[in-house]
């Protein structure tokens, strides 16, 4: 009998369930492998070489210093949504509700402080900055936790709460007046029945630029508007060399910031995710450690004991 036709011979011979159970065996290896892994010390192994890390965080590790995110049930100023405030025509309709808003973010930000996920990235950036290693923030969050706890390379892509950008001149200034100006002192109360205090817009926030006085707003990225294509340019530049890549307490479905970390997975470096529970991107990634940002990465990025510290 022909080589060939023994060979077709043998392969008619093997039963469909045969068939169905070694595909099914494949199948499972293949998910198996493909599982992120939540093996903390293959995870500081892997962290332990890298020479340039990108962490990516979102509201997640702010949440455990008591910052209201405005997001999901409950999410609510008032009776309106961020979404229905945090926009170009909200501001243009009532920039006195919006800055009542943003002011009542602003006071109550001024009374958080940095939880230990904070902590850990700064000193992990000051600590491995000695080895010549670079560890870079770069954060979807308005609160500046991350510059309160003491990170230096952060890349703030949605803005800070507490800068403010003329709407006459365009001047960006760091602000962190309390009360922001006068007219909003004692102002934005959240509860639903507070009446608007319908400031005039001569009242709210003033360009201090010599002979500007133009209305202030928020300088963040409201709903509507494109990120700043410097930032953006700095972000890619900063994950086309990351080594390795973190993603802590944030949910991966805000674009463009949702595709960061897949696009560094995807060209092969290890990603690490902390949140509290699976995201969209999770199977994409190499490592998944759920629960509280501020329980997981202390450890994560404690000194490792091949460290060699000066």
């Amino acid at each position: 009998m022909p080589m060939s036709l023994l060979r077709l011979t043998a392969r008619r011979l093997v039963s469909p369930a045969c068939l169905r159970a070694a595909a099914s065996r494949k199948h499972k290896l293949s998910l198996e492998m493909a599982r992120p892994s939540s093996n903390m010390a293959d995870f500081r192994e892997v962290f332990a070489k890298a020479k340039h890390i990108a962490i990516i965080t979102g509201a997640g590790v702010s949440a455990e210093s008591g910052v209201p995110t405005f997001r999901g049930a409950g999410g609510f100023w008032r009776k309106w949504q961020a979404q229905e405030l945090a926009s170009p025509g909200a501001f243009a309709r009532n920039p006195s509700r919006v800055w009542e808003f943003y002011h009542y973010r602003r006071e109550v930000m001024l009374s958080k402080h940095p939880n230990p996920a904070h902590i850990a990235i700064a000193e992990c950036e000051k600590r491995l900055s000695k080895q010549g290693r670079s560890v870079v923030v770069i954060t979807q969050n308005i609160d500046e936790l991350h510059r309160k706890a003491g990170t230096k390379h952060l890349l703030e892509i949605h803005g800070s709460l507490f800068k403010t950008r003329c709407t006459n001149c365009g001047n960006v200034a760091a602000n962190y007046k309390s009360p922001i100006c006068p007219a909003l002192a004692g102002k934005g109360a959240p509860d639903p029945e507070t009446e608007d205090a319908a400031i005039p817009v001569e009242d709210l926030p003033q360009c201090e630029e010599d002979g500007c006085n133009g209305l202030l707003r928020p300088h963040v990225v409201w709903f509507g508007e494109t990120l700043d294509p410097d930032i953006l340019t700095a972000v890619e530049k900063e994950l086309e060399i990351c080594d390795l890549c973190l993603v802590v307490g944030t949910s991966s479905v805000v674009y463009p910031a949702a595709m960061f970390a897949p696009q560094v997975s995807a060209r092969g470096v290890p990603v690490a995710e902390f949140n509290m529970e699976a995201t969209p991107a999770t199977d994409r990634f190499r490592f998944h450690f759920p629960g509280p940002c501020g329980t997981t990465l202390p450890p994560a990025l404690a000194r490792h004991e091949t460290e060699i510290i000066s």
